[in-house]
């Protein structure tokens, strides 16, 4: 599958939030990730990722081993992406560790996620802080089969952004690793 996600700084959080109310129930949720790279930044310097994810929430703990291969649209950072979830998580890391991939990033997100139907399209907004990172961020994403189907995908984003009061000029393809690092080496 293709990650058709774009992402914005959102300026009025509150708005946003009453918005994104309207059209689903929300359900908060804290994210650990861990990314791992080789000791050479090899999966870094290709854009690629994998990230072990241990998401709580109101229903309990879950895990989730994530691929993500280079950018195929630079305008938006889309990714093909597989997942898979875990039962053991600390099984996963020991694995990784063990094939020679090593810690890079780690952090938390604090998102409140809500799932709801737009312009055709199951589509997933998230609403997300990451405690180390100034401002509130709102990813939009749906998720396609074919590179064919990404740019309607990524329209139909665009509108929901829209209809939540997000301009084009507060969309960023800055990564939360990026600024993560970039906070933490400051």
């Amino acid at each position: 599958m293709i990650e058709a996600e774009l992402k914005a700084r959102v300026h009025a959080p509150e708005t946003v939030l009453r918005l994104v109310d309207e059209r689903a129930t929300g359900r908060a949720e804290v994210y650990q990730d861990t990314y791992y790279d080789t000791v050479a930044g090899t999966l870094d310097a290709e854009d690629r990722e994998l990230r072990v994810r241990t998401v709580h929430g109101p229903d309990g703990t879950r895990s989730i081993l994530s691929y993500k291969e280079p950018r195929i649209d630079e305008a938006s950072g889309s990714k093909p992406e597989y997942e898979t979830r875990v039962t053991d998580p600390d099984a996963v890391h020991a694995m990784l560790r063990g094939l020679g991939y090593v810690p890079a990033h780690a952090f938390e997100k604090r998102c409140r996620n809500y799932e709801f139907e737009a312009h055709g399209l199951a589509v997933l907004a998230t609403l997300v802080r990451v405690p180390e990172l100034d401002g509130t961020f709102l990813e939009i994403e749906t998720q396609v089969k074919e590179q064919d189907d990404l740019q309607d995908a990524l329209d139909a984003v665009r509108a929901v952004l829209a209809e939540l009061g997000i301009a084009e000029d507060d969309l960023t393809t800055d990564t939360y690793t990026g600024a993560v690092r970039a906070q933490r080496s400051a």
